[in-house]
């Protein structure tokens, strides 16, 4: 399909002084797009040019519409010498190629240089003419739409949901491919830029390819990762799960299937809640199959941990030849597929039948060097080991399907560890074949599956259970059987039910390990891999308990490997389900009972334990209804047995005191104290603090038991790096600086946000990384939303409504950035060098600090700041268009660290531009918000002796247009004019 792309250089302004003579600019414009190169006219002596430029076209394959970034260079004429380079504009031309999509790119983008930030901006207009073709064989796949939400997209409806599409590509990282040359610093970073953006645009037209030939029109949960492997190369990689969507009408795409979930869950009195998960087994199947021992093809698979219920559910007598059924039919929809992972961690009802429990897979492989850019094998083959070993375990738990499935690497020198989790689950095959069901099987699975606790109920035998399990009878249908924890990847269904609110339970530790090299490093990182996800999951279970809940959802672990240490994060949402059964509470038990001051201490910390049991259960609201033992079912037949975690207990001290039944009539966990290390970790549960007065956090889209949400919302970006200790450091040590460093940031962010309360802190967002010797870096992306607690506070607010604006002025200093309290559009300043001092000091959190104005042409009226939040909706606000995907990676290198405000003041810095250049892309695209943002990478690296420092950014989101339910009222929904012509400054500072 033969197109031709337009591009028009309009204007520049504050652009930076390049002649000292003179204090100003004689800029010009490069704009390039493959092989081809146009030259605006030099306009002299202007920090703000008018260059008017006519039409620049490029006659171009569409294929190299989609791999091709448009570039545009600004660069000071010299007449004597080399020209100086301002800085740089990459524009994708990909959402261009949409049929729906935006006809016209037009607006002012902020020129970034790698070194010295943004410049000034450029006032672009870029067009696409498609001409029609209908060749078979073409190589592009334009028409694909691309979406970052892990759930189907507002005003969408899946026809069918296809299934896994991944695909990655490998090339030589210019960083170290001339690492041997005389460069500037710009230069590399530069080519490393355009090298990853080029890699990106191919990335995305293959998988849109494969998209195509599952007859397919959209990629729905695509993330996108950058592997910098040094020395070995760069790999770009990808995944997602194509689907068929259709466009709702304008009536329909206000129905509740586009709502944001505030107003749906107003109806029900119970709260909806995600699904469910399962308890780490070790009987699952240990694959210890080894590599070749070349160093070059060195790698050790490590024992996979299955996540699963303690408890487990058949289909009763009646049920069984339906479950047979079901399972055939959804088998037959899902055989064809090597792979049948979703990436969507939010349903359509009924998609979700049961659900089996987590599954996860690591493996830790040597690097070696990318030889031939056009030959990936070798890391393809590392990921289809991981996927094979994924599938084997979902399929040993009696499910064919993965979903909320995701994939991430950690890498350190040649070392490099490939991690994948999902949810196993059974599905309605009637979402994954083109309407060949027939109707009576969806009614059945209806009738068999009652609503709200269907997909608790387990898929697999329990006769012949891969685990040992606790099984209890459903406490909603009390006709199936389910298990007492429950954990999964995935988001809340909405179907679910849940009793009292959610909470952010995180597991966190640190181990040492002896610095080694090659081969004998990868060995000691897979030997420690499986203990530590063992004592990860303990954790998670201990803090679960401790809280009164019995489901984790939403999980994510992390494992991060450094030169000398390997750290685990752990992030999930706790909710109770109430077809779960009451926890039971957790009692502590000592090995020395002759002892009387031990077991008065032990007596004491069990006295803490209950204490904080209750106190949780009042604070989550947890208060489940009572149901007598006859009610709920017979017995089970199996001898049940208590959970003994954090160390194996000898038969020899069997005997345990009764543990008060006020907790539930359920088994108790039992912590066994043999140790220090034991007496540490139950201190470590007691100082585990629940947020303060007026917060809740999860890390899933919707709070459970929260739905009275305003429209007020505030994004922010946090990244702290850290010396986790500095002489002699222990495990003790260092996991306790780890867990300081993660709590007091959370209460950094609950100090910034005080005036916001009662608020919620969603969709938060934990990465770790190790860039050396004890020295971690977390960054943290979350959402704050407000809400309503009940009519009488909403009655008050107005009159203190002057109180609190007074007292976020009197705080600003203290809160390091502003707060938007009203959703009205706020008064904004243009940057200047004044304010940069202050700005230095503060921590990035940065969403009210850099604004992008935009002002249609013509008028001066103001336009509300481009939007930005992690969740998929807008609360308050319906969701009109997706304008494409917005997809950016950004390096930036200071040589004056100390002069730039040290690390906080550098990060800051770039992370508040990122913000500025996201905004203004969504802005000229015509839109007013970007949905699902999401920084998926910050690498950041430091050289303190020589003051030099460099960070490495990769975000993503989906670009959109909302219109507020306020205004829907009152006028009916148009799709925009032509885009805005942003005239603010893109360095604008929140006052």
């Amino acid at each position: 399909m033969p197109g031709k792309l337009k591009v028009k250089i309009v204007a520049g302004r504050h652009l930076p002084v390049m002649d000292r003579a003179s204090d100003l600019t004689d800029a010009f414009v490069e704009v390039k797009f493959g092989n081809t190169t146009f030259k605006t006219d030099v306009y002299p002596k202007s920090l703000n040019p008018q260059w008017n430029s006519e039409w620049f076209k490029f006659e171009v394959d569409d294929e190299e519409l989609q791999d091709e970034p448009l570039q545009i260079t600004v660069l000071d004429h010299d007449t004597y010498s080399a020209n100086d380079a301002i800085g740089k504009v990459y524009i994708d031309i990909d959402p261009l190629l949409y049929s729906e999509a935006a006809t016209v790119i037009s607006g002012w983008f902020p020129i970034y240089d790698t070194i010295h930030g943004i410049r000034g901006e450029i006032n672009v207009v870029v067009k696409v003419d498609l001409f029609n073709d209908l060749n078979r064989f073409r190589q592009s796949s334009c028409g694909v739409k691309f979406f970052c939400t892990t759930s189907i997209p507002k005003c969408y409806r899946a026809v069918v949901i296809h299934g896994f599409v991944e695909e990655l590509v490998v090339n030589e990282d210019p960083e170290y491919q001339w690492i041997d040359r005389i460069r500037t610093p710009r230069a590399s970073n530069e080519a490393r830029q355009r090298l990853i953006s080029l890699m990106s645009g191919e990335l995305q037209r293959k998988i849109g390819l494969k998209v195509l030939e599952m007859r397919g029109n959209a990629v729905v949960g695509y993330l996108q990762c950058f592997d910098l492997e040094g020395e070995s190369g760069l790999v770009v990689r990808a995944i997602g799960t194509a689907c068929t969507l259709d466009k709702l009408s304008n009536t329909s795409a206000f129905l509740p299937a586009c709502n944001s979930p505030s107003k749906e869950m107003k109806e029900s009195p119970l709260v909806h809640a995600p699904s469910h998960g399962c308890r780490s087994t070790h009987n699952s199947p240990i694959h210890t199959a080894t590599g070749s021992r070349l160093t070059q093809n060195f790698s050790v698979s490590v024992p996979t941990l299955i996540y699963t219920g303690m408890g487990s559910g058949s289909a009763g007598k009646e049920g069984g030849p339906f479950k047979t059924l079901l399972r055939q039919q959804t088998q037959s929809a899902l055989e064809q597929r090597e792979f049948p992972f979703f990436t969507l961690t939010t349903f359509p009802p009924g998609f979700l039948v049961h659900v089996g429990g987590v599954v996860s897979a690591r493996s830790v492989k040597l690097l070696d060097r990318i030889h031939n850019p056009d030959e990936p094998e070798t890391r393809d083959a590392w990921w289809a080991e991981i996927r094979q070993e994924i599938k084997s375990h979902a399929k040993a738990l009696g499910c064919h399907a993965v979903v909320g499935y995701s994939e991430s690497t950690s890498i350190c020198e040649e070392v490099c560890i490939l991690s994948a989790s999902g949810t196993a689950a059974v599905l309605n095959p009637r979402f994954l074949q083109d309407g060949t069901m027939e109707g009576c099987l969806e009614q059945r699975i209806e009738e068999a599956s009652p609503p709200g606790c269907g997909f608790c109920h387990i898929p697999y035998d329990e006769l012949n259970m891969p685990f040992p399990a606790h099984l209890t009878y459903c406490y909603n249908c009390r006709k199936q059987k389910v298990p007492d924890v429950l954990f999964t990847t995935i988001d809340l269904p909405v179907e679910a039910i849940v009793v009292g609110k959610g909470c952010l339970i995180q597991a966190r530790l640190c181990r040492l390990k002896k610095k080694a090299q090659a081969e004998a490093n990868a060995t000691s990182i897979s030997n420690l891999l499986p203990f530590m996800e063992y004592e990860v999951h303990t954790q998670l279970m201990n803090k679960l308990k401790l809280r009164g809940m019995n489901a984790l959802f939403g999980l994510r672990i992390q494992i991060t490997v450094g030169e000398n240490m390997l750290m685990g994060l752990a992030s999930a949402t706790g909710v109770y389900l109430a077809a779960l059964p009451t926890p039971g509470g957790i009692q502590i038990a000592g090995k020395t009972p002759n002892d009387g001051t031990y077991e008065q201490h032990i007596s004491h910390m069990q006295k803490k334990i209950n204490d904080t049991i209750a106190k949780n259960k009042e604070l989550y609201e947890i208060n489940p209804p009572e149901l007598p033992e006859e009610i709920i079912g017979s017995p089970i037949p199996e001898p049940r047995q208590r959970s003994r975690l954090l160390r194996s207990q000898s038969e020899s001290s069997d005997e345990v005191t009764e543990l008060d039944l006020s907790h539930g009539k359920k088994d108790a966990f039992v912590l066994e104290i043999d140790d220090t290390d034991a007496m540490e970790d139950v201190h470590s549960l007691l100082t585990d603090v629940p947020p303060p007065s007026g917060f809740y956090s999860c890390n899933t889209e919707i709070m459970p038991g929260i739905n009275n949400w305003t429209p007020e919302i505030q994004m922010f970006t946090a990244v702290r790096v850290s010396r986790l200790s500095n002489i002699n450091p222990t495990n003790q040590t260092l996991n306790k600086n780890f867990n300081d460093l993660c709590e007091n940031l959370l209460k950094s962010l609950y100090f910034k946000l005080r005036s916001m309360v009662p608020c919620c802190l969603c969709h938060v967002n934990f990465t770790v990384a190790l860039p050396e010797d004890e020295l971690v870096q977390i960054a943290v992306t979350a959402v704050a939303i407000t809400y309503d607690k009940n009519q009488a506070l909403q009655a008050n607010k107005a009159p203190t409504e002057k109180s609190q604006q007074r007292a976020s002025t009197d705080n600003e200093e203290q809160l390091q950035f502003p707060l938007e309290l009203s959703s009205d559009p706020l008064s904004s300043q243009p940057f200047s060098p004044a304010k940069a001092t202050s700005l230095e000091k503060a921590s990035p959190l940065a969403e009210g600090y850099l604004r992008h104005r935009s002002v249609p042409s013509g008028t001066n009226s103001t336009v509300s700041v481009v939007k930005m939040t992690p969740l998929s909706f807008l609360p308050g606000a319906k969701i009109t268009k997706y304008l494409g995907i917005i997809n950016m990676f950004f390096i930036r290198e200071t040589t004056s660290l100390r002069e730039e405000g040290g690390v906080s003041g550098f990060l800051h810095a770039f992370i508040a531009e990122v913000f500025a250049m996201v905004r203004a892309h969504v802005a000229a695209l015509g839109g007013n918000a970007v949905v699902s943002y999401i920084m998926k990478q910050c690498v950041f690296m430091e050289n303190p002796n020589k003051n030099q420092a460099q960070c490495l950014i990769n975000v993503s989101g989906d670009a959109v247009i909302f219109v507020r339910e306020s205004e829907l009222e009152v006028l009916p929904v148009q799709p925009p004019a032509a885009a805005p012509q942003p005239t603010g400054s893109a360095g604008d500072v929140t006052t």
